[in-house]
């Protein structure tokens, strides 16, 4: 990875600028301008300005109330540490080797909520923050001692393999591909195969929009047999491999594959997903056959999974910028039927 030495960084002060920043965007995107959105809000539009310039810290009931207003369901008010949070976490940031856990929960909560304006936000407009805050949070745990280290060294992860996401989404391939990696690096220190499956699972998924049915096929299969993996990583992983196998022809191991997931699907039923992969349910999972079905040119089957996939996300994720791949495969499957 990336050496990311320097001095500390005031997470405070960034997770007020980036609240700003996405909340501009976010206002932007949903048609507010500031006055309009301060006539909504019931807010002065001197403080709103102030707070949206990155110049106020937004108060509670303001997070909350844009959040509301651009439908962010409370990822957006979620980046803003409270006070106690902040001193917290300035306090580790000064001395990691004193590393305590009410740190490690703020930081958990911050990457949550940008994990969650994933769903709702451009992709290009969570990336800065991200890598800034993965940078911190990284240079505190290089110094980090005692207990919670190792849990540390989970966000450290977890944050790693998100800002690789966001890169893959965005297309910028190498600096996803390093992400990633390093994020696998990170995972295996501390012995957790769900994060490792995870990152792999990205680098499938990278495969896939470079057009490279070899690897689509090798990352996926490297992520449903990494030990520690959640059954319903497994089956997503198994299934999209399939897809990547089907795609080079190699139809019969597709199909061992798709027998291979099937398998697993009690399972995964009988527990709940992953918190890293919280979007992992067996509706979801509908998603990932329908890819490989399509695959297979199997057409009317494609369609009806994709279909009744997309229909049953979840309010907050039904427009997500990652639901576009499984849009398009839809209307693909549905003209091939």
């Amino acid at each position: 990875m990336t050496t990311l030495e320097g001095p500390p960084v005031n997470l405070q002060r960034f997770t007020m600028r980036d609240f700003a920043d996405l909340a501009r965007r976010a206002l932007r995107d949903s048609g507010y301008s500031m006055k309009a959105a301060a006539r909504a809000l019931n807010y002065d539009p001197a403080y709103l300005s102030r707070v949206l310039n990155g110049k106020q810290k937004p108060s509670e009931n303001l997070a909350s109330a844009l959040d509301s207003l651009v439908g962010a369901g409370g990822a957006l008010a979620g980046i803003v540490l409270n006070d106690d949070e902040a001193a917290r976490v300035a306090k580790s940031a000064a001395n990691p080797s004193r590393l305590d856990a009410g740190t490690v929960d703020a930081l958990a909560g911050v990457l949550a909520a940008y994990r969650r304006l994933d769903d709702t936000a451009r992709p290009k407009s969570v990336i800065p923050a991200t890598v800034t805050q993965m940078k911190e949070v990284i240079r505190i745990l290089r110094a980090a001692r005692g207990p919670h280290r190792d849990r540390l060294a989970e966000v450290a992860s977890e944050w790693t393999q998100f800002a690789g996401w966001l890169h893959a989404q965005t297309r910028n391939d190498s600096e996803a591909v390093t992400l990633l990696n390093g994020a696998v690096e990170l995972a295996d220190e501390i012995g957790n195969g769900t994060l490792a499956a995870q990152a792999l699972n990205f680098k499938g998924y990278l495969a896939r929009q470079q057009g490279r049915p070899q690897g689509t096929a090798r990352w996926f299969a490297a992520a449903a047999n990494t030990p520690g993996a959640h059954p319903a990583q497994r089956i997503g992983d198994y299934l999209q491999a399939a897809g990547g196998l089907a795609e080079m022809k190699e139809v019969d191991l597709a199909l061992r594959m798709v027998e291979d997931a099937e398998k697993l699907m009690d399972d995964a039923a009988a527990l709940p997903p992953p918190e890293t992969a919280y979007w992992l349910t067996p509706n979801f999972n509908r998603l990932n056959m329908g890819i490989c079905v399509l695959s297979l040119g199997r057409y009317s089957e494609a369609a009806d999974h994709l279909r009744t996939g997309l229909a049953g996300l979840p309010d907050d994720l039904a427009d997500a910028p990652w639901t576009w791949e499984h849009k398009d495969a839809l209307r693909r499957a549905a003209a091939a039927a």
